[in-house]
């Protein structure tokens, strides 16, 4: 679940259009690889990442220029750091990568993913301590205030709610090859943790909205409570879908299937992006 920020001075950080531009590279640069892709790409997983980009577009483009309303800005990030990121791991990039990769950037692949670094930042423990952590850091510390004032601030921080996000929900119910990912009762347990501690932190917003977020030196306390509702439950509902996106994508994992997918991509010593949950 993600967090209100304010989004004063925007228009010193550059033209309202531009955060579209990676939006519109994400969506054609996907639609070029499911073309290319010589064994046919899924109408299914194509959607899936249109949605998602165009569910980023609406958050970093109509939303973020809504007045300084708490209540609008909730619903931004809410898009940006949770159904948004959902839509774009079901589009399964990585696979679609190694459809079309040429063999060296396959191992380049496989050589990432197999990579200790990124099996501790993927685990579905630390992604979600990405994802709570940040969002208690931004509403428990002078955090908002100092990015109400300094765009460049406001768009780091929306990059790591986007990131976290995606990571997040890769751990959990990502379609793509992830060796060593944890077992059904790991994900399932921080999922629950996750979403336990987001409504907790909701609940303090709520009950705290006249000094919460700290350092606001202008701040309508009734449109904070809102904001605070709006993150209950809307991120209920965020939650809702990636449980069932997770149960969705463990239940294909356990299909009787042929020959791994990956295995034919990759090369011999790639076999092992074959375990996919």
């Amino acid at each position: 679940m993600t967090v209100p920020l304010a989004h004063a001075g925007h228009g010193a950080a550059g033209p309202a259009w531009l955060p579209l531009v990676p939006v519109a590279v994400l969506a054609g640069g996907y639609l070029l690889a499911a073309i290319r892709d010589p064994r046919g790409w899924g109408l299914r997983r194509t959607a899936a990442w249109l949605v998602g980009c165009a569910v980023l577009a609406v958050a970093v483009g109509p939303l973020a220029q809504t007045p300084g309303d708490p209540r609008w800005h909730m619903a931004q990030h809410l898009l940006l750091g949770m159904l948004a990121p959902l839509g774009l791991v079901l589009g399964a990039p990585v696979t679609l990568l190694l459809h079309v990769a040429s063999p060296p950037v396959r191992r380049l692949v496989g050589r990432l993913l197999r990579a200790r670094p990124l099996h501790l930042l993927a685990h579905p423990v630390t992604a979600a301590l990405l994802t709570s952590g940040g969002l208690a850091l931004v509403l428990l510390t002078p955090l908002y205030a100092a990015a109400e004032r300094h765009p460049a601030l406001h768009h780091a921080v929306h990059l790591h709610y986007l990131a976290a996000g995606y990571l997040f929900a890769w751990s959990l119910a990502g379609p793509d090859p992830a060796p060593r990912r944890p077992g059904l009762a790991v994900r399932v347990g921080a999922l629950l943790t996750a979403a336990s501690g987001h409504a907790v932190l909701a609940k303090y917003l709520y009950a705290q909205a006249e000094t919460l977020p700290p350092g606001l030196t202008d701040r309508d306390p009734e449109a904070f409570r809102s904001a605070a509702q709006l993150m209950y439950y809307g991120g209920d509902l965020a939650e809702l879908l990636l449980a069932v996106a997770l149960f969705a994508t463990w239940y294909h994992s356990r299909r009787p299937r042929p020959a791994g997918l990956i295995k034919k991509l990759a090369s011999p010593q790639d076999e092992s992006l074959t375990q996919t949950s």
